[in-house]
C-alpha cells in the first residue's frame, strides 16, 4: 500500500524516518549499529524493520552514512535485495577499519557502536552519609 502525499500517515512516516536518520548520522566512522539499535535510539524499541524501511526508502547518493547499519548478528542484510550493495557496503566499513569474520560478518564484539560510552556518567545515587560515633572506631572496653 502506497503513503499518498500530504496524508497523516505519510507525514508520521516522514517524522519517523527523520528520527532514524538523525541516529545514523551520529554512527561514527569505524563502527557499526544494528537496524535495532538504531531504531530503538530513535524511540521506536520493537520496530528494526522501520529502520530498515527508513533506509531502503534513500535516495541514491544521500549523504547518510547508511552502510555502517547492519543486521543482527553483523549480518549485511542488503546482501538479499542487492549483492552489488552488500559489496558497496562491505567495502566502505573495511575502508573505515571495521573486521569482518569468516561467515562475512561485521565483529560486532569489537565494532558495535555503544552511544555515550565515551562519556563519563554521573551517578544518580548519593553516597549515604558517614555515621559518627562517640568512640572513634574502638569497641568500647577497656584495653588490658
Amino acid at each position: 500500500m502506497a503513503l499518498r502525499p500530504g496524508s497523516a500517515r505519510a507525514g508520521r512516516a516522514a517524522s519517523a524516518y527523520a528520527r532514524i536518520y538523525a541516529v545514523v548520522r551520529r554512527i561514527p566512522r569505524g563502527r557499526a549499529a544494528t537496524y535495532g539499535l538504531v531504531a530503538s535510539l530513535a524511540g521506536y524499541p520493537h520496530a528494526p524493520r522501520l529502520a530498515g524501511y527508513a533506509l531502503y526508502a534513500l535516495r541514491e547518493g544521500a549523504p547518510l552514512p547508511w552502510h555502517r547499519v547492519v543486521g543482527a548478528g553483523g549480518r549485511l542484510t542488503l546482501a538479499r535485495l542487492s549483492p552489488d550493495g552488500a559489496l558497496t557496503q562491505r567495502m566502505r566499513l573495511e575502508r573505515e577499519g571495521v573486521g569482518f569474520d569468516a561467515r562475512g560478518r561485521v565483529m560486532m564484539k569489537a565494532f558495535a557502536w555503544a552511544p555515550g560510552a565515551g562519556r563519563a556518567r554521573r551517578s544518580r545515587r548519593r553516597a549515604a552519609p558517614k555515621r559518627r560515633s562517640g568512640l572513634s572506631g574502638r569497641s568500647g572496653g577497656p584495653r588490658s
